[in-house]
């Protein structure tokens, strides 16, 4: 009797002794508030309460988030103080993005921190409404980033709501209050705040949310784009990794000069300067969902705030993503086949338009990522896009993989492999080796010669001979296109800087120069392809820009001209045999003779 008494009583010790630790860790919670009072001045007036501090804590500013650029967000911070209850508490800021705080006990800081640039990529507030990522206006403790984290709102302009991809709010009249996990899952939780349209995609399980801030778009449309993408890659990859997902988009008025998607654990945010532009967009963005967000390459964890963190794997993560938008489109018969070969057919062209495809090979563009920022960077003669060689890379790769297993195994396979073994295990994959590997085991031989030759090199890709295994290839056609008589280039999130105008042209005349910054394009975002834009117009249609050059801001406005150019454009080949035209039906439709067999077809 008295050793059960003993085990009972060990049992109510060890209890409560749980019970004392889950509460004390509760209270040991980081919580942020965030006032929104007077929106139009664009300052969030942040309040960070840091409990169970010995002696001093040390807190940051995230160097970089969203894009790979390092953008120094503590450079929108103003007036840092710190606090034990009333009293002010000496802090020391000892580099441009760390503040020590000498202190015991719960210590409170607070800030301003300034911020007017729209959505995806970065912070807006203004009058209208707020788009926040979090990591741009909120400090951590660099040792305690795991530790969970609430987050509240105060000071709501009336009639305002707050959405986080995802995630359920607890709202209030003028406030909401949110909790995480950690600071990094807070990073990756954007908040879309103002009055917005809302609805959900059916019929959807697990439940996708479409939030809408803008003008000119129509529900029904952008609900049947969103539903086929997400249908279609939902079915491609087995099921839903989330358990709830969230479209944040802004389209048209207050989302220009801001134009692309950023993806997110649960949801993406997206800004379009017209709803033609979403499909596009949205099916890359939600394909990320695996590839990048979960299928994950391990030069990316832990994630490091504090500098530049270099990678290889970009062509895969992000450039692969793009093949995947493209056969999502394609697929789900939002595109042609005829718009996928063109839109293809442009990829290669500007690929091999660009002096720097001789020397610059997949792995390194991904590495030099961190140059983007820099306008010549992004010069044909600097640089080629992983975007845009990833892309091909991804075709390329699948229609090997289809040849050597007789259109048995393709290169969904690769990725559901991918998706079991790394994502699915919580783990991370070796950048390229774990790619090469991957797509060895699928097509049971070795990819080592592509790797080396193609990504790891820069060697010329294999276009003609790997095509032609499709039944497809290139035909050389003269095509009067309207031109815009200057080149201009830049990277994702980066201004699109002017580098070249034909002389005496008629941009040249209208004023357009070198050096000029494109802020506007026919009062929308510049396109992300100026050759894809030029595609769609004919020659004497204007062209009006807004520039900026030496701090000031101008006009430049001209009629189109007529641009003969000599294009490789990808058609079927006649005399392709059977093999090869099933390898491009398979491509077409998504199909492959075992897929067809285990009901993953179209």
């Amino acid at each position: 009797m008295r050793l059960l008494v003993l085990r009972r009583a060990l049992r109510i010790v060890a209890f409560v002794s749980a019970w004392f630790a889950l509460s004390a860790a509760a209270q040991a919670t980081i919580n942020y508030e965030i006032s929104l009072a007077n929106p139009e001045q664009h300052l969030f007036h942040v309040t960070m309460t840091i409990p169970g501090v010995k002696d001093e804590v040390t807190v940051q500013m995230a160097a970089w988030n969203a894009l790979y650029q390092i953008r120094d967000f503590s450079s929108h911070v103003q007036q840092v103080q710190a606090f034990t209850g009333s009293e002010p508490l000496p802090i020391e800021k000892v580099d441009k993005q760390t503040w020590v705080i000498r202190g015991t006990g719960e210590i409170v800081v607070r800030y301003t921190t300034y911020w007017d640039e729209p959505g995806p990529f970065g912070t807006e507030l203004n009058a209208h409404h707020a788009f926040i990522n979090p990591a741009m206006i909120l400090m951590y403790v660099p040792d305690r980033r795991n530790e969970p984290v609430n987050v509240g709102f105060k000071d709501l302009p009336q009639g305002w709501e707050v959405i986080s991809p995802g995630r359920l709010l607890e709202v209030s009249v003028g406030g909401a209050r949110m909790a995480e996990k950690s600071y990094d899952a807070l990073a990756d939780s954007p908040l879309e705040l103002g009055t917005f349209a809302r609805f959900s995609l059916p019929p959807a399980l697990p439940p996708v949310t479409v939030v809408v801030d803008g003008d000119h778009w129509s529900q029904s449309e952008v609900e049947s784009e969103l539903s086929r993408i997400v249908g279609y890659e939902l079915k491609l990859m087995g099921g839903a990794p989330y358990p709830a997902y969230t479209f944040i988009l802004h389209i048209g008025k207050g989302a220009e000069n801001a134009g692309g998607g950023m993806e997110h654990a649960n949801g993406t945010a997206i800004n379009v300067s017209s709803e033609e532009q979403l499909a596009g967009v949205a099916a890359h963005e939600f394909f990320h969902l695996w590839n990048v967000k979960r299928i994950r390459p391990a030069s990316l964890e832990p994630v490091d705030y504090t500098k530049e963190q270099y990678t290889r794997a970009l062509w895969f993560a992000e450039g692969v993503t793009s093949t995947y938008g493209s056969y999502t489109l394609l697929r789900s018969g939002l595109w042609s086949k005829e718009q996928f070969y063109a839109d293809l057919s442009d990829r290669i062209n500007e690929l091999e338009s660009r002096p720097a495809n001789k020397w610059q090979s997949a792995e390194q563009s991904s590495l030099d990522a961190w140059l983007e920022k820099y306008p010549w960077y992004n010069g044909p003669e600097f640089s080629v896009s992983y975007y845009t060689k990833g892309q091909i890379l991804g075709v390329l790769l699948d229609i090997l993989i289809r040849d050597r297993s007789n259109n048995a195994k393709s290169l969904d396979d690769v990725m559901r492999l991918m998706n079991d073994e790394f994502a699915k295990k919580g783990k991370p994959y070796r950048d390229d080796a774990d790619i090469e590997l991957s797509v060895e085991k699928i097509a049971e031989s070795s990819f080592a010669e592509f790797f080396r030759k193609y990504v790891a090199g820069a060697e010329p890709l294999p276009y003609e001979d790997t095509l032609r295994r499709a039944g497809l290839e290139f035909r050389e056609v003269s095509i009067h296109r309207a031109g815009t008589a200057f080149k201009a280039e830049r990277g994702p999130g980066a201004a699109l800087t002017v580098y070249s105008v034909e002389p005496q042209s008629a941009a040249w005349k209208a004023g357009l120069r070198p050096g000029d910054v494109i802020l506007s394009w026919n009062g929308g975002n510049p396109p992300r392809f100026i050759s894809g834009w030029t595609r769609r117009r004919k020659p004497g249609e204007m062209l009006r820009l807004v520039i900026v050059r030496d701090g000031r801001q101008s006009e430049v406005a001209y009629a189109l001209g007529d641009s003969p150019e000599l294009s490789r454009q990808i058609v079927e080949a006649g005399n392709a045999d059977e093999k090869a035209r099933r390898i491009r039906e398979g491509i077409l439709n998504g199909e492959t003779q075992s897929a067809a067999a285990a009901g993953l077809s179209k």
